[in-house]
């Protein structure tokens, strides 16, 4: 939109300098179309459309461009002699716009990606060969309902010495997809450049930002949010294009299959006026998803919420959200001294990354307002350590924070396709190993009679898994947590932490996804992998 704005402008200033009219033509969809004056081939090559026609002897208006030549403009005035040709200047994009009606695009059909299972150079060829052939302004949005319809959350195009890597990232794991030459990234560069605001020669890293709607597996439409990363390397610009396409009968505390202890321990926090709580884990784990859940539990007419989010992924209704630029010099912590002044019940701060961030969190979580934010930490108690490590001894820290929920995605098996079988000793003793320390309320299981899982596989589904399910730790801070957060000390060591919260009643992240590969809902490999 603002890229826009700013041709529209510059329009308007170059008709100025001209001595011609401007027009916008945003204004003009309803505009009969003149057909009759000029063939399709004189308006490609002279850059110009017939505009307004009031009759014989009367006006007849055309739209040109910057480049539309003199002596074009002369021709057509002794083309139409004995009439008052006038001309006004339009966009080039919305030249292009217009000519789109005048000469719609022949609809075009191309082959759906299939994902290559490994060593499948064939299908690799095949679909590098299909986007070689898709249009160069139609590969942007090939890619987009590609990555849509395989239920892709981001998109990966990654420079090599002699062409460019695209791969889907599908449940959590990357798939290459294919491969294209250098010529045509740089269309599909300069396409993704232009929608979201962002240069293709910038020394540095960018961020830009797609709203778009699109169609989506259903078949219906919807609005796709994309935020756009890119970065220099030795061979090009690598982009990743992230998909938010939040699913928002997900966003319910009941369909995030916490057991009944976990939720029943998210309701107790919550349900009280203040406090931290914290969701900690990497990039793609969910912590959106789940803080999105919690919102939702919270919002009622009797609360006012508001977030600070960079960017903001997805409207509430009845959640003011406020954007962080943060690339453009805004902080988290000076949006959230003034969002306090607005005597809000709950606060959703994106990410805690600095120090003045986390001290004015918890100065808010104690002066009556239930604070809910995200910290990068690899679990529960390490997220404890580091937080102590960034704001130095702290008492007011221990009454503040109430819970740390550390997650991770994991790939769930198809349950059509998923094959059992009896681990080997050695597996055996892993798990009873990893399980020692389980929460006495915790079924122990029959270490006699273990059954895993491994996903088979089919036509349909060639790596036998089918959507991602979340494995987490909830770090309850009670007495014990207490004690050691008001410890003067200016770092205390996450595994102390870990032990005393085992010690009271805590079940880890590891021992939760242990648990769900025994029920059959992934694999033991799926959990290794990813934590």
């Amino acid at each position: 939109m603002r890229f826009r704005e700013q041709e529209e402008e510059a329009t308007q200033q170059r008709a100025n300098m001209l001595g011609l009219l401007y027009v916008d033509s945003r204004n003009l969809n309803d505009m009969p179309l003149l057909k009759g004056i000029l063939s399709v081939r004189e308006m490609y090559d002279w850059k110009i459309v017939p505009m307004r026609d009031l009759g014989e002897g009367s006006l007849l208006t055309f739209g040109i461009t910057i480049q539309t030549s003199q002596q074009v403009l002369r021709e057509l005035r002794e083309r139409f002699i004995g009439r008052n040709v006038e001309y006004v200047m339009i966009s080039n994009l919305g030249y292009k716009e217009l000519m789109r009606r005048f000469d719609p695009p022949k609809e075009v059909h191309y082959d759906d990606v299939t994902i290559a299972t490994e060593g499948d150079s064939a299908t690799l060829a095949e679909v590098s060969k299909t986007l070689d052939q898709v249009r160069s302004e139609d590969i942007v949005n090939y890619l987009i309902q590609q990555a849509i319809r395989l239920h892709a959350s981001d998109i990966h195009l990654e420079c090599n010495r002699h062409d460019v890597r695209i791969r889907f990232r599908v449940d959590g794991a990357l798939h290459q997809i294919a491969s294209i030459g250098k010529e045509k990234y740089r269309m599909l560069q300069s396409s993704i450049a232009s929608r979201a605001n962002i240069s293709i020669d910038a020394p540095d890293a960018q961020t830009g930002h797609i709203s778009e709607v699109v169609q989506g597996p259903d078949g219906g439409e919807e609005t796709l949010n994309m935020r756009i990363e890119t970065v220099p390397t030795v061979y090009g610009q690598d982009a990743v294009l992230r998909l938010f396409e939040i699913d928002e009968t997900m966003m319910d505390l009941d369909k995030l299959r916490f057991s009944k202890q976990e939720r029943q321990n998210i309701d107790d926090v919550i349900a009280h006026p203040h406090g931290l709580v914290l969701v900690v884990g990497p990039t793609g784990s969910g912590k959106s998803t789940t803080l999105y859940s919690i919102l939702n539990a919270l919002n009622t007419t009797q609360r006012k919420i508001i977030t600070l989010e960079d960017p903001v992924e997805y409207a509430i209704d009845g959640v003011s959200q406020i954007p962080v630029a943060s690339r453009k010099g805004e902080s988290f912590a000076e949006k959230l001294r003034a969002v306090m002044r607005l005597d809000p019940d709950v606060i959703m701060v994106g990410e805690i990354r600095d120090v003045d961030t986390a001290r004015t969190a918890i100065q808010a979580s104690i002066t009556g307002h239930l604070v809910l934010s995200t910290f990068h930490a690899t679990d529960a108690p390490a997220a404890l350590s580091r937080m102590i490590d960034m704001i130095g001894p702290n008492p007011i820290f221990a009454s503040a924070i109430k819970m740390i929920i550390a997650q991770r995605l994991v790939r769930r098996l198809d349950d059509k396709l998923k094959q059992s079988y009896t681990p080997d000793e050695r597996t055996v003793e892993y798990i009873k190993n990893a399980l020692k320390d389980l929460p006495k309320n915790a079924q122990q299981p029959d270490y006699t009679k273990l059954t895993l899982y491994k996903p088979g596989k089919s036509e349909e589904n060639p790596f036998g898994y089918a959507g991602r399910m979340m494995i987490l730790e909830q770090l309850l801070v009670d007495e014990a947590i207490q004690g050691l957060i008001r410890q003067d000390v200016q770092h205390i060591d996450s595994t102390v932490i870990q032990k005393t919260a085992i010690a009271q009643g805590m079940m880890t992240i590891q021992q939760d996804g242990i648990l769900k590969a025994l029920q059959g809902l992934t694999t033991l490999e799926e959990i290794n992998r990813v934590i």
